[in-house]
């Protein structure tokens, strides 16, 4: 039995999260992670639409901004309980995302790009200017954290941790179910060749429809979970840096793969933090390394290592099978 097998390796992963917050006693590490775990929700929407469905999104920090803004409203103004809220928040992202996606999936390839881009610039516009209800430049203020659930709290930065992992866990577990399913392979023809797929008797229209919409809702789903993290949101979230920082992290890890958005998000966003002292001029590194990476391996870390296992595998193949002619 191979002790370096996919499920093994996924349990140790596990273990160590789960256990960091005991090994590494640094509230500030904990802040972190705890973010990671959030863009990862995040960068999994994108994935899910952008590298199985062949669609990009330029306004997903749009509908990430929505759902923050969404959890902040309904508990600070609304008067909504932090979990009903945090319930409806990805709810009614995803139905602004339907009504979005209606017109945008009218438009394909760079149309679409830019007819999101457009969408997730007006989403900032409206969040900046409608003062009365999103307090503007102001910002939300006074977010409650989540509501204790017996007797366990969400109060402590290791208990907001564990709340992260979890919701994290849960939602790599639906993206993998969804694309190993047949809605998922269905995604994927759609990648590959959308006539081709229509002529096999796909709904190409429905199907787009909704990697779309699923790809809002998790999008609103990590949006709610910032604000409730962070506890004050501002207009600058849903700008659009917001989504090219996403788009970075899913192209880093490797889009279209699986393990790619948690490499990316985890690879970058740790890379940051250690680059802190270099503020404005980290982009000097990154810009010249994500170029290289594009160039050389476009499916990102992760596509590059699986390449070259599917290689190594080949050539063991080749060569096992040269062998037993031999022996013949």
């Amino acid at each position: 039995m191979k002790l370096l097998n996919k499920r093994n390796i996924i349990i140790l992963l596990i273990l160590l999260a789960a256990a960091f917050p005991f090994v590494i006693q640094n509230q500030y590490y904990l802040h972190i992670l705890t973010l990671a775990f959030i863009w990862t929700i995040a960068v999994y929407g994108l994935n899910l639409l952008a590298g199985y469905t062949g669609y990009l999104s330029l306004a997903h920090g749009g509908f990430f901004a929505i759902g923050a803004y969404a959890l902040g409203l309904l508990t600070v103004k609304a008067g909504f309980s932090f979990w009903m809220a945090f319930l409806l928040a990805p709810l009614i992202t995803m139905i602004i995302g339907l009504v979005v996606g209606l017109f945008a999936l009218r438009t394909k390839e760079h149309f679409f790009a830019i007819y999101t881009l457009c969408v997730g610039y007006i989403i900032y516009l409206v969040i900046d200017k409608w003062e009365s209800l999103t307090e503007g430049v102001r910002g939300l203020i006074g977010i409650p954290a989540p509501e204790a659930i017996g007797p366990i709290s969400f109060t402590s930065p290791i208990s907001q941790y564990y709340f992260a992992l979890v919701v994290f866990l849960l939602v790599v577990l639906v993206i993998y179910r969804i694309i190993h399913s047949l809605t998922g392979r269905t995604f994927i023809a759609i990648r590959n060749s959308e006539e081709l797929a229509l002529s096999l008797g796909i709904s190409t229209k429905k199907n787009k429809l909704l990697s779309f919409v699923l790809s809002t809702f998790f999008a609103g789903l990590a949006g709610a979970m910032y604000a409730g993290f962070i506890r004050f949101i501002g207009p600058e979230i849903a700008y659009t840096t917001i989504t090219f920082d996403l788009l970075t992290y899913m192209i880093v890890g490797g889009i279209g793969t699986f393990a790619g958005p948690i490499v990316g998000t985890f690879l970058i966003v740790l890379l940051s933090q250690n680059l802190q002292f270099l503020q404005d001029y980290r982009m000097l590194i990154f810009g010249p390394l994500l170029t290289l990476l594009i160039i050389f391996s476009p499916r990102g870390i992760v596509g590059f290592i699986l390449m070259q296992y599917a290689n190594w595998k080949t050539k063991k193949k080749v060569i096992t099978s040269k062998g037993h002619v031999k022996e013949g």
